[in-house]
């Protein structure tokens, strides 16, 4: 069984848990090293990627509390050996956990949480509650802002959501790296915030909804209210896969997968390690947090 909840949760509820540790990996691997799992007698938190090195893992881990042991090291070679294809190789550690290993685990989880970038879902529309749907199960801290409390009631999603008088605020406000992905109710409103985002030069994507009409009238507008505030940086249309399907959930699917390719791109990844940081300006915001 897999656990739902935090890693806090599960490590709280479980007497005898197992850590193991992808400790180097050479070639092809499901997962890079450093990637954690944990398992206990009838409970898994985590994975390593799946397949039958995570079986063998998960077996090999579960003897140890049924043997009493304490450590235990694996060199699996992801080859016909087990079963799978990768071809690459992989060093584990599987190690049973103390009170203080248990500690350590929960820190490092929260940094980890700390460090998730930052996307900001600006307009709580039909697609923006749908991108919040998607961006809840990433790697990511989703933030939904609108000017209007009715929409941001509407969101069902395990998000943080903003009611915002002033939306381009939080765009100032947010840490170096986010994503910013604006859909408002209003074209202007759109302009506004999308070049916002721009002006900050540091963001990790900036999507627009559009067309390549409105693309253009940005441009303009940018070009006369906004010291000739350059769009090169910008997404629009966002999610241009050549889907002519225009249902906000596929729209959303679509937009959620191109926001992630740019967060996860190496240069993204390296730009992120310096930008987590506190945010530029005013205060910061808890989690389901709301500002007016």
């Amino acid at each position: 069984m897999v656990a739902p909840g935090s890693l806090n949760e599960f490590l709280s509820a479980q007497h005898s848990v197992i850590r193991v540790a992808l400790t180097r990996v050479r070639g092809s691997s499901p997962r890079n090293e450093g990637t954690e799992m944990f398992v206990a007698p009838g409970a898994l938190w985590g994975t390593i990627g799946g397949g039958q090195l995570e079986f063998l893992a998960i077996n090999a881990a579960r003897d140890m509390l049924r043997d009493g042991a304490l450590h235990q090291d694996l060199d699996v070679p992801l080859g016909p050996e087990i079963g799978q294809c990768c071809g690459g190789r992989v060093e584990m550690n599987l190690s049973r956990m103390r009170a203080s290993d248990k500690w350590a685990a929960t820190e490092r989880a929260a940094r980890n949480e700390d460090a998730l970038p930052h996307v900001y879902v600006m307009g709580a529309g039909h697609v923006g509650r749908a991108l919040a749907n998607q961006f809840q199960h990433l790697p990511v801290r989703c933030i939904l802002v609108d000017t209007r409390p009715e929409e941001i009631a509407l969101c069902a999603a395990d998000v943080e959501t903003r009611v915002s008088a002033i939306p381009e605020a939080e765009i100032w406000r947010a840490r170096a790296g986010s994503a910013f992905v604006v859909l408002t109710h209003d074209h202007g409103l759109d302009f506004l915030l999308t070049t916002a985002a721009l002006e900050r030069n540091d963001a990790a994507y900036v999507g627009m909804i559009g067309s390549a009409t409105k693309r253009i009238k940005l441009r303009n507008w940018a070009q006369k209210h906004c010291d000739g505030q350059s769009v090169e940086q910008l997404k629009c249309p966002i999610g241009a896969s050549g889907s002519c399907d225009k249902r906000p959930s596929v729209i959303a699917a679509f937009v959620a997968a191109e926001v992630m390719a740019e967060l996860t791109s190496e240069t993204a990844a390296t730009a992120l390690t310096g930008a987590n940081q506190a945010p530029l300006r005013g205060h910061h915001h808890d989690r389901k947090g709301r500002s007016a």
